[in-house]
């Protein structure tokens, strides 16, 4: 356990690690990437989480995110900036899915989004290390859960977004108190901007991977889920893959669980799911190649996966590789076709990216990559509230004689 800092947690971080040579970094201090550009991993001493929590203890606990305090970075219970990170609930669509498919609703957390797990850990270590300014790119739902986080502790935060943001995130931002600014590209061309601003020294960089935090934010969705399923986890889980962070956060979290002793060997088989309009990890992984080439002209329906080239590719498809998975690519038509049918049919209101998940999951039926008997998760990853939906309702005049029989 680190004493180096006023603590009253138990915590027991020992280093940061570079996900690609394996350098070691000091713990409570301020990183970005690795000298070789890569994302930095924390690492714990889990033979002392192992002597000090048991299984029992943390399944005895309150089900929000901080039950897994011990499995967590954050030193100092005054660090934490809370919004009420619930356990999400394991929600069955038999109509839509099939018997066995449960969509893990991430859309019940604060500020709607599962980027809330990323940034409640992200802007509570910058908290804790002394950051007063943030910038970071976002295709939406990152940019609201980074406002809504970060104004309530007093960080101020400058958030630059592609031009096609949706309004809704837009105004979200604005609202929760971040200075917002729309960008003529993409996510990542909007992350140039915020690197050569943090090169200067006018705010600290929160781009996805390049601060070491966000990914035990969202690790615990791994940890979470393995606790819903008794810990023994699924067969599958389609997960929707820009950025990447949630995937190479739960096979962390997987690893940690195993070598607590708390689930076994068993992995599931990690389906990394991105649209036909941009699918950078999907040709990677096609290829055989470790690092994904930038997509160019990105487009989709499902902004949050609109992500040309993530840092972490490798990470991802070391992950999908190892799992025994795949990535799959879904076109638009498919990925609002099961949007659709979730809701009309199972009462699910998901967003697109969580509808490329289900139909990322009937390709896979299909193509025979998973069986209908298996036990498959599929994340989604906002609330459908968030996005436009068609027109509907068509109007009645109380002062006409109205035909209730075809209504």
């Amino acid at each position: 356990m680190n004493t180096n800092l006023t603590t009253d947690r138990p915590t027991f971080v020992t280093h940061l690690e570079c996900s690609m040579t394996g350098e070691r970094y000091e713990a409570d201090q301020l990183h970005n990437l690795s000298r070789v550009g890569r994302p930095l991993l924390v690492r714990y001493d889990l033979d002392g989480v192992k002597a000090a929590v048991s299984r029992d203890t943390i399944a005895a606990r309150e089900t929000d995110l901080w039950r897994w305090r011990e499995l967590l970075p954050v030193r100092k219970s005054a660090s934490i900036v809370s919004l009420g990170e619930i356990e999400t609930p394991l929600v069955p669509i038999p109509a839509s899915g099939g018997a066995n498919v449960l969509v893990k609703d991430e859309g019940r957390l604060p500020t709607g989004s599962f980027k809330a797990r990323g940034l409640v850990m992200a802007v509570a270590m910058a908290r804790e290390l002394g950051v007063t300014r943030i910038a970071m790119p976002t295709n939406g739902n990152a940019g609201a859960a980074l406002a809504a986080y970060a104004s309530r502790c007093g960080i101020e935060t400058i958030i630059l977004a592609p031009q096609e943001t949706p309004e809704i995130n837009i105004r979200e931002m604005a609202l929760q108190g971040a200075r917002v600014y729309r960008v003529n590209g993409q996510i990542d061309d909007c992350g140039a901007i915020v690197g050569k601003g943090a090169a200067e020294g006018r705010w600290f960089d929160f781009s996805t991977l390049k601060e070491p935090y966000r990914i035990e934010g969202k690790k615990t969705m791994g940890l979470e889920l393995a606790a819903q399923m008794g810990w023994e986890l699924p067969d599958a889980i389609f997960y929707p893959t820009g950025g990447g962070t949630g995937l190479i956060g739960m096979w962390k979290a997987f690893d940690e669980l195993e070598k607590l002793g708390w689930i076994g060997a068993k992995r599931p088989r990690m389906f990394a799911v991105q649209a036909t309009g941009c699918a950078p990890i999907v040709r990677a992984f096609e290829k055989g190649v470790d690092h994904a080439e930038r997509w160019e002209n990105a487009a989709t329906v499902a902004a949050g996966i609109r992500v040309p080239r993530a840092v972490g590719d490798f990470l991802i498809l070391r992950a999908v590789r190892e799992s025994g998975g795949t990535a799959l690519a879904v076109d638009d038509d498919a990925i609002l076709a099961a949007v659709d049918a979730c809701a009309k049919r199972d009462g699910v209101l998901i967003c697109p990216e969580g509808g490329a998940t289900l139909a990322a999951y009937r390709k896979a039926l299909g193509e025979g990559l998973v069986d209908a008997e298996e036990r498959v998760i599929l994340f989604n990853c906002a609330t459908g509230l968030k996005y436009p939906m068609p027109a509907a309702g068509e109007m009645l005049d109380r002062n006409a004689e109205i035909d209730l029989a075809s209504l």
